[in-house]
């Protein structure tokens, strides 16, 4: 059974192309300052979870309206039974659209070959050499680049995000980060607004303008295919 925080019942952004709904599921193996989603993040902030039948029955009811469903977190890779459920959904006519923080390269593999993913978006959060001091967490950083591996491999739809904040990343960040995901399709230079944090300092953190994020785009469009603003 997989941990559900969170359902936005529509959404005609997050799938490309289709209606969807989106489910938030609970914990991270990250504690990045700037995440958005604390309640997602910090075990004493979760919600009442929304059991797992309760969803499906959800999305029986809907089938004739919704198209996909995008399962974010949180880390949704971190829950037991994740690609049983992804395989559910995708059993009632679903597309099935993962986000991800790319920690476990192993389940998605694992997902692809089983068929149980239609599209997945993957953050990257930097370059690897500041990765722990980025995400407040240890991992091996290697698993970030097998992880975008295994994507660009998939022969499924997928897309990379880098969430530009001026106190992490700058300028000479985005020149590895784009040999990181050198080849990949889509990518997208994600701008921080400082709404919800997980760090409440970050509150008070400045964005960078339109032009920075423009000339960070045009940094990307140097190793990948298209590179997009949002």
């Amino acid at each position: 059974m997989i941990k559900i925080g969170g359902l936005q019942k529509t959404s005609l952004i997050e799938y490309p192309g289709k209606i969807s709904a989106i489910l938030f599921t609970q914990g991270c193996n990250f504690r990045c300052p700037y995440c958005h989603n604390p309640e997602l993040v910090i075990p004493s902030l979760f919600e009442d979870q929304i059991p797992e039948e309760e969803i499906m029955d959800f999305l029986k009811m809907r089938v004739s309206y919704l198209e996909a469903v995008v399962i974010t977190g949180g880390e949704p890779c971190l829950q037991k039974g994740l690609i049983e459920f992804m395989q559910n959904v995708k059993s009632l006519g679903y597309y099935v659209k993962l986000e991800t923080n790319g920690s476990f390269p192993g389940k998605i593999s694992e997902m692809i070959k089983h068929k149980a993913v239609d599209y997945i978006g993957m953050d990257i959060k930097g370059p690897l050499g500041k990765y722990n001091q980025i995400i407040k967490a240890h991992i091996d950083p290697g698993k970030i680049s097998e992880s975008i591996g295994i994507i660009k491999n998939s022969g499924i739809h997928y897309e990379f995000q880098t969430t530009a904040v001026k106190s992490i990343l700058q300028k000479e960040d985005f020149e590895e980060i784009g040999q990181l995901a050198h080849g990949a399709k889509w990518f997208f230079v994600q701008k921080f607004y400082p709404t919800k944090t997980l760090d409440p300092d970050f509150l008070n953190e400045e964005s960078y303008s339109d032009s920075d994020l423009m000339e960070f785009r045009e940094i990307m469009k140097r190793y990948v295919g298209e590179c997009e603003i949002r």
